[in-house]
Order: C-alpha cells, then sequence, then structure tokens
C-alpha cells in the first residue's frame, strides 16, 4: 500500500462567522466549532486514507479565546498519525477580524478517527510521509498523547476496580468544595 504526504490530505475550512452561530453569551457556540472541526476531520482522514471515516475520540479540545460574530474563521486541518485503521487529525481554528485584520489562534484539537470499506469494515490506512521537521514533530507528538491517553485509560480502569471511600478518599477529598455524606465504615 502506498503512503500519501502530510500535504497530500491537508485541508482548509473558511466560513463567516453569523449572528446563527451564537450562545447565550453573544459568542460563536462552542458546539458550532466543534461540528466544523468534525467536518475537517472528516475530510483530512476520508482523502489519505480513500475510505468513509468515522471519529472514535477527540482529544484535547482546548477553547483558547471565544470567537465573534462577524469574524472569518478559517479551520486548518492535516493528517498528523496514522495506525493501521486509525488516523489522527489536528485542527487549528483561526480567527480573522475582517476589518482590522488581526489574526488570533483559538482552537486547538485532535480528532481520532477510523477508516470503514464499503461494508462498514474498518480498513487498512496508507501510510503518512513525513516531509519536514513539523511533520515528524506533529507525529511524535501524537504517539506521545496516544501513550498518555493509554495510561490514564488503565489507571482510570485500575482506580475504578479497586475503588473505596476509606481514609485516603477522604484526605483526598478534604479541601475540595464537596460533603461526602455517608456513613463510612472503619475497617
Amino acid at each position: 500500500m502506498q503512503g500519501h504526504p502530510v500535504s497530500y490530505s491537508r485541508s482548509t475550512i473558511i466560513e463567516l462567522m453569523i449572528p446563527a452561530y451564537t450562545n447565550f453569551g453573544g459568542k460563536v457556540h462552542g458546539g458550532t466549532l466543534m461540528s466544523m472541526m468534525d467536518k475537517l476531520a472528516y475530510v483530512c482522514a476520508s482523502k489519505h486514507a480513500g475510505n468513509y471515516c468515522v471519529t472514535v475520540s477527540v482529544d484535547a479540545v482546548e477553547f483558547l479565546q471565544p470567537v465573534e460574530v462577524g469574524e472569518v474563521v478559517s479551520l486548518l486541518g492535516s493528517v498528523n498519525y496514522v495506525g493501521s485503521k486509525s488516523l489522527v487529525v489536528g485542527i487549528k481554528v483561526v480567527a480573522e477580524n475582517i476589518h482590522t485584520g488581526a489574526h488570533r489562534h483559538t482552537n486547538t484539537c485532535y480528532f481520532t478517527m477510523v477508516a470503514k470499506d464499503a461494508k462498514g469494515e474498518t480498513a487498512m490506512v496508507p501510510p503518512l510521509i513525513l516531509e519536514t521537521e513539523e511533520d515528524v514533530r506533529r507525529y511524535c507528538a501524537a504517539l506521545q498523547r496516544k501513550r498518555l491517553r493509554d495510561h490514564a485509560r488503565n489507571y482510570m480502569n485500575d482506580y475504578r476496580e479497586n475503588f473505596a471511600v476509606d481514609a485516603d478518599v477522604q484526605q483526598f477529598l478534604e479541601k475540595q468544595r464537596c460533603v461526602v455524606a455517608l456513613e463510612i465504615e472503619e475497617s
């Protein structure tokens, strides 16, 4: 299976932010931006994979600054990592004030996508050809996020299976803004 360079599937969506996109605070709704990011992740992943792709997780969603009505938003996406059947697409959102020309980096996130064949089964993904130092950095960063996510998942599964409200938990919660209102048996 022949691979594709990162540049092959790099894509951009540009859209004017209109009043219908606002939340109750008058800013562009985060869900609107997430929907746009999901569409771009689909475009990048499907182009690289040559197949339909579905979102399986979204990591490190960061809303750095609010987006205003009237700004032009550019969503920049690229495939940063591929596994055998999955891809990670990095998305950067930049808002531009068209009156002043000022640009602001407002959002970043990473979509993990899985390729599907015509029967709906997972499909192999072509290798990713890394042509620049930035391509290599993004690939390595995606691997690190994957390792951290796997470690956190294993840790939380173990934590859930072995959890007990005991003296350690009480001490852990001591300075938190909660009240444990249950009888705790002394062991």
